[in-house]
């Protein structure tokens, strides 16, 4: 498998715990103009993952990064756990819960029922703690100061939705969707239609289109391959 990155490459990397996307993008950008001897690289991703989520980034370079837009489009597959009986201002295990609630009472039925909610077109609203731009600012720099802003509520769809596995309270799930969809607003949301609450424990991405994370590099395994072929010794 031999590179091109100026000319444009598509590069599929398993985003590791507590990076975010643009640190992988950094990382990227940095090690191949290293390597290479490259002055100037254009190199970018098609769809964010948080930090505390892990799994598949399209990482596009060069002329490719024209294409980013097209695999922005695609519809995304994640699988993830969510914790019942509490809220988080992040929707996420970023912030400390703020709400707590009684969960024992709740059974299968009202979890199913309330899962098929949030099937097809759905109205929804970004996390405030997101990076959504307000008035020429991230949303969680507003939320980081408490201020209060109000983001407006989004057409997305919502193709699949499963609960694989129920051990309250904690859920696991799986997810096909749209772009621009929000996994931990749809955490958040589920709570609320159990007049509950709901925060999102574990996010991975796992399908783009039909980009499988499966056929991903750690980042790791890229760094070690681009070091072999270009006769580096990795130490």
């Amino acid at each position: 498998m031999e590179f091109d990155f100026l000319s444009g490459e598509v590069i599929l990397i398993d985003k590791p715990l507590e990076w975010t996307s643009f640190d992988v993008v950094n990382f990227l950008r940095f090690f191949i103009r290293k390597v290479y001897g490259i002055k100037k690289l254009k190199v970018g991703h098609a769809g964010t993952l948080d930090p505390l989520a892990t799994g598949l980034l399209i990482i596009c370079t060069g002329k490719k990064t024209k294409e980013i837009v097209h695999y922005q489009g695609m519809v995304k597959t994640y699988t993830g756990s969510m914790q019942l009986g509490g809220t988080t201002p992040s929707y996420d295990r970023e912030t400390t819960p703020d709400q707590h609630f009684e969960y024992g009472h709740l059974t299968i039925d009202d979890l199913e029922k309330a899962r098929q909610r949030f099937l097809g077109e759905i109205d929804q609203t970004p996390p405030l703690y997101s990076a959504v731009k307000l008035k020429g600012k991230r949303s969680f720099d507003y939320a980081r100061e408490n201020k209060p802003v109000e983001l407006k509520k989004r057409k997305v769809i919502i193709h699949e939705f499963q609960l694989t596995n129920i051990n309250l309270p904690h859920v696991d799930f799986m997810v096909r969707c749209s772009k621009g969809t929000y996994i931990r607003s749809l955490v958040n949301d589920f709570g609320k239609a159990l007049d509950n609450g709901a925060f999102l424990s574990g996010l991975r991405r796992t399908q783009i289109g039909a980009f499988n994370v499966s056929e991903a590099f750690t980042i790791e395994k890229f760094r070690s391959l681009i070091l072999a072929q270009n006769g580096i010794s990795d130490n």
